[in-house]
């Protein structure tokens, strides 16, 4: 064969490196480097904005020809590295994220490392994935039996939960005759603080936006059940088909979580699919002060869970979990004749990809094992119930200044306030706005805002295992002090 290709003119190649001995030096380079980079995060500004030129690198042309891999290293370290969103820092409380963890990175590596791809099969990755799966069981109260699936994230896994609820009470082969062939149009019903990705899912599902009925929420911002009950009336006597709730544990505006027993028990009665959204709050099934807070959730149909966001895996990884193993595997399972399954060997396996909608699967599932290996679940819990202590911190930090104004007292760890400068009325927003941009920029911290009640508000989210009760105080000094620097600036304004 080497005779033939030499006439032909070729040479065989490979991306392996040609020095194994250069590789491994600057691989520890690298790992010295990114302990480095964790152990010093506290010391860096959150966010920082990148010049021009640290710009133009991202548009730079295509690269034809090799340069050493250490050169690419260096451009990574000055780049990217320099320049990242900020979320595993302790002041980061802008959205909802975790803020990731060692031993997942390193999982997150050795998973590209081994390179298994996750659609199925007999190897240890795949048994490594419906482990974790079974792990999320278990921290949610759900069935042994019970299905589920490791995905993107909480909009794919509660894209996974909808679509199992859709063929289950459609009334019709779904997956045979589509959409169109349902007799009668389906209402799904949400809080009017449901996530975006529910209408997504409907868009995607075929349903149309109007099929996700928004029903008016309490005082507390949860869904009232006598408004969802009345909604359900309506609707059968309009000619719909009522199929499913969508309860919340945990809103993204401030953390409200719906009354999970009530919603489970109406739908049982009413014949509808239960799915929770709990890419938010789920996990507090596993802190010890706070398990009441989502006290149902083990009653759901089916579950969309975030172990990036408090189990702190590097993202991305969601989970869906669906009570029923067998309507979640005929939701999606395919066998096309290149994927049969054999008696023994590599194929003998199961494959994953029957749950959901990728055939090709990453190894998520490795920096979630590793990382829960390490610490246990029992720590993350408690790390659950510290965020949710500082959140209340935070509150009465806010309520003992008079110049900040809180919008109500925290459900779970999600704050939202505002500088409100002894005026009338409500806050100006562009102060605060002007406020939260300033601290992005100062590195200080990083916040977002949303509207409460039809007014603006500034939002923290504190979902770090790295924040202190110092940062918090920090935040409330540098909030004053930069409202009464904003105003004393533009005294026309405000």
């Amino acid at each position: 064969m080497d005779m033939v290709l030499e006439t032909l003119g070729m040479t065989e190649e490979t991306l392996d490196p040609q020095d194994w001995a250069d590789v491994q030096a600057l691989s520890h380079r690298v790992i010295d480097d990114a302990v480095d980079y964790l152990r010093d995060v506290r010391d860096r500004p959150v966010w920082r904005e990148m010049p021009a030129d640290v710009r133009d690198v991202f548009t730079a042309p295509l690269p034809r020809s090799p340069s050493p891999l250490a050169a690419v290293y260096d451009e990574v370290s000055r780049t990217v590295m320099s320049y990242p969103m900020g979320n595993i820092h302790p002041r980061f409380w802008s959205w909802y994220m975790g803020s990731s963890n060692f031993a997942g990175a390193l999982g997150d590596f050795l998973a590209a490392i081994q390179g298994s791809n996750l659609g199925g099969g007999n190897h240890a990755a795949g048994l490594m994935d419906s482990q974790v799966v079974n792990w999320c069981k278990q921290m949610l109260g759900f069935p042994a039996s019970a299905g589920g699936t490791l995905v993107s994230g909480g909009s794919m896994a509660n894209i996974i939960g909808l679509t199992v609820a859709r063929n289950v009470k459609a009334g019709i082969d779904v997956r045979e005759h589509g959409v169109a062939a349902i007799e009668k149009p389906l209402r799904f019903y949400g809080s009017d603080q449901i996530h975006s990705c529910h209408r997504k899912a409907m868009e995607a599902l075929g349903l149309g936006n109007r099929a996700l009925h928004r029903i008016p929420t309490d005082a507390g911002l949860r869904m009232d059940i006598a408004a969802l009950r009345a909604a359900i009336a309506e609707d059968r006597a309009a000619g719909f088909k009522p199929a499913c709730v969508i309860g919340t544990a945990g809103t993204v505006n401030t953390g409200a979580i719906d009354d999970l027993r009530a919603l489970a028990k109406l739908a049982h009665e009413e014949d509808l699919w239960f799915h929770v959204d709990g890419c938010i709050g789920a996990l507090i099934a596993i802190a010890p002060e706070n398990a009441h807070r989502v006290a149902g959730i083990e009653w759901a149909d089916s579950v969309a869970l975030d172990p990036h966001k408090w189990l702190h895996a590097p993202f991305e990884v969601g989970c869906a979990l669906v009570r029923d193993a067998v309507a979640h595997r005929k939701t999606f399972a395919v066998t096309p004749e290149y994927l049969e399954s054999t008696p023994r060997g590599l194929a003998s396996g199961e494959w994953l990809h029957d749950y959901g909608l990728q055939t090709s699967r990453g190894f998520r599932a490795l920096k979630v094992w590793m990382a829960l290996k390490e610490h246990g679940a029992d720590k993350f819990g408690r790390l659950i119930d510290q965020n949710i202590a500082q959140a209340d911190y935070l509150a009465g930090l806010i309520e003992a200044e008079p110049e900040l104004e809180l919008a109500a007292l925290p459900t779970i760890n999600i704050v939202c306030f505002r500088y409100q400068p002894g005026l009338a009325g409500e806050a100006p927003k562009a102060l605060n706005t002007e406020i939260m941009l300033r601290l992005q920029e100062e590195g200080i911290a990083a916040l977002s805002d949303t509207t409460v009640h039809g007014q603006h508000w500034l939002r923290v989210a504190i979902t770090n295992h790295r924040t202190r009760r110092e940062d918090l105080d920090l935040l409330v000094r540098q909030v004053t002090r930069l409202g009464r620097q904003i105003a004393a600036e533009h005294p026309a304004s405000f």
